[in-house]
């Protein structure tokens, strides 16, 4: 992020020099934007106030983007049904709802996403809600909890209506557009605010608990899994409480640890994202961090990873015990921190 603030910050000197001065008061406002901007990048509760971005402001039920900022914001704890981005999306729907559910889902042993009439009538809400707001107020759910595994921030999204400040991602849920979303964990800061918005949703049929209106029919079965996620979470952040060495991968400040407990046991928790067999290497397990930037398990005995069963737990949350260390990886000429599984009691599957 930093990088892309200097960025911007050269190329408008640039094109400064090459044109007309800019006002002083425009000058200060950019000055105050990016000083704004960098602070997405600081750990704390309270990111700041921002703009909302000139032209397309809402892409969906559940992201939006603000003024200055390319990537956009995932809005914590809801998960808006998907618009119709695509001709084929479109046409796979208007073939029949029942045959347009099924062949979405496939063989999938989770519910999907897929677009559907109430994914746009969540934008369609989302719109009307924002409607008028220049300004709004970006807050996390937790000082360290900065960006998702696509690097878009985190937040809840504040809004100043009839002099007070509304969440919009409860008021969301309270208007049935999406669910309480708890795949990543319960909310920290707002979730009896988000249990009382779901239950009146749900008491009065609105949007999504409507069963006259075209929409995932499977929210039962997906709040059984994420809340199951959202448990296994919570157990391992409530051991954590008190112990230095408990380490959430989501955490901005995850490389600095890991550093400092070299050599040292720590337990992890992360989610799997991808595993990659060895034939004549060892294999190695991907626990989510950023993409591209993913954190390593190394497995050199092929019983011991058999043994874990993780391959059967891809895209779940594990935790995982061990000792970090550091390996030199010559041929591409970059240092990896990892942990060695020798034992497939190292890892704790939900």
């Amino acid at each position: 992020m930093r990088s892309l603030i200097w960025t911007a910050a050269l190329i408008a000197v640039g094109c400064a020099s090459a044109a007309k001065p800019i006002p002083s008061e425009r000058k200060q406002e950019r000055r105050a934007t990016q000083k704004e901007l960098a602070t997405f990048e600081a750990p704390g509760l309270v990111i700041g106030e921002f703009p909302l971005a000139a032209k397309n402001a809402i892409v969906d039920g559940d992201t939006i983007r603000v003024q200055g900022l390319d990537s956009t914001l995932r809005i914590l704890a809801i998960d808006a049904e998907e618009t119709f981005k695509h001709e084929t999306e479109r046409r796979a729907y208007e073939a029949g709802w029942d045959k347009y559910l099924k062949d979405q889902r496939g063989t999938s042993p989770h519910p999907v996403k897929m677009a559907t009439p109430l994914g746009d009538e969540a934008k369609v809400f989302a719109q009307h809600f924002f409607d008028g707001v220049s300004t709004v107020r970006l807050e996390r759910d937790h000082p360290k909890e900065v960006r998702d595994y696509y690097n878009r921030y985190l937040a809840y999204v504040m809004v100043q209506k009839d002099g007070k400040w509304l969440n919009y991602n409860v008021e969301c849920v309270r208007a049935g557009y999406a669910p309480y979303f708890t795949k990543y964990g319960y909310s920290r800061r707002f979730h009896d605010e988000f249990v009382a918005a779901e239950n009146e949703a749900r008491a009065a049929k609105r949007g999504i608990w409507d069963p006259t209106k075209q929409h995932y029919p499977d929210y039962d079965e997906r709040k059984v899994w994420w809340d199951a996620r959202a448990e296994f979470i919570q157990k391992f952040e409530t051991e954590a409480a008190d112990k230095d060495n408990y380490i959430e991968l989501t955490n901005i400040d995850v490389p600095e640890r890991l550093e400092k407990f070299l050599g040292k046991q720590v337990v992890i928790l992360g989610a799997i994202s991808e595993v990659k067999l060895g034939d004549t290497g060892p294999t190695l397990v991907m626990l989510s961090r950023r993409r591209g930037n993913d954190f390593p398990l190394v497995f050199f005995d092929k019983d011991v990873f058999a043994a874990s069963h993780v391959a059967n737990h891809v895209g779940e949350y594990i935790r995982v015990k061990g000792y970090v260390s550091k390996y030199e990886d010559a041929t591409r000429g970059r240092t990896q921190i990892q942990i060695k599984i020798d034992v497939p009691d190292q890892i704790v599957l939900p």
